[in-house]
């Protein structure tokens, strides 16, 4: 699981969960990528696991830094594994992580650069962080070959004709714009989000869109989210 927070360097504010998927073929199979997807919020939090979380690893994380003499602001990423609803710290990242972020900011209610200023300026504390209470999935489209040797400055030629709903995104990953054309320059090219009430309803969106993109330099996963979808 991953789980983020933001601080002000004296404020802990929570700022969401995500699972993401990093092995590039379904099921969970072959090599690690940078990331083929992800859902939040994550299947395993509930109250009691996020508590431990920060008062095991989060605040002790801040408290050490601060011994240290660096007052730490902005994100932190824990990557977590969870055994017997027990948190153990793998990894930090001092950023929102990708496909994480593109999961997680589109369910936020509050203005997010409200955030940024309040946590610049130690007001954290008087910012209330609004969310959707809605389900989030995203699925990365990949050029073929990955995370291999693949093709570069490869046409996507038909994104113009995809149609978005109030609730879908695509986020721009690994790719250009040459003379109003749009091309592939990248491994993880394109990130497409649904925001729904059900994580299956999203992934079948998403899968809509994709086909409508029809990108035959591009491949992705369409099992993600396999663990909270029946």
């Amino acid at each position: 699981m991953s789980f983020f927070i933001i601080s002000d360097g004296i404020t802990i504010k929570n700022f969401g969960t995500a699972q993401d998927h990093k092995r590039v073929l379904e099921g969970d199979k072959g090599q690690n990528t940078g990331g083929m997807g992800a859902y939040s919020p994550s299947r395993l939090i509930n109250k009691e696991l996020e508590k431990k979380i920060i008062e095991k690893i989060v605040k002790p994380t801040l408290s050490g830094l601060s011994d240290l003499g660096s007052e730490y602001k902005g994100f932190l990423y824990v990557g977590l594994m969870i055994i017997n609803n027990e948190p153990f710290l793998i990894e930090y990242n001092v950023r929102m992580g990708d496909p994480e972020c593109q999961t997680i900011l589109p369910k936020i209610k509050t203005d997010l650069l409200e955030i940024f200023l309040a946590c610049c300026e130690k007001k954290l504390n008087k910012v209330d962080i609004n969310w959707l209470d809605k389900k989030s999935l995203c699925i990365v489209v990949c050029s073929k070959g990955y995370p291999d040797k693949f093709k570069k400055d490869v046409e996507i030629k038909d994104i113009k004709d995809i149609h978005l709903g109030p609730n879908e995104y695509v986020f721009h990953a690994g790719t250009a714009k040459n003379k109003e054309k749009i091309y592939a320059t990248g491994g993880r090219v394109l990130n497409f989000v649904s925001v729904s009430d059900d994580f299956g309803q999203s992934r079948k969106e998403i899968i809509k869109i994709i086909n409508e993109l029809n990108w035959v330099g591009g491949f992705f996963r369409k099992d993600i989210g396999h663990k909270v979808i029946n």
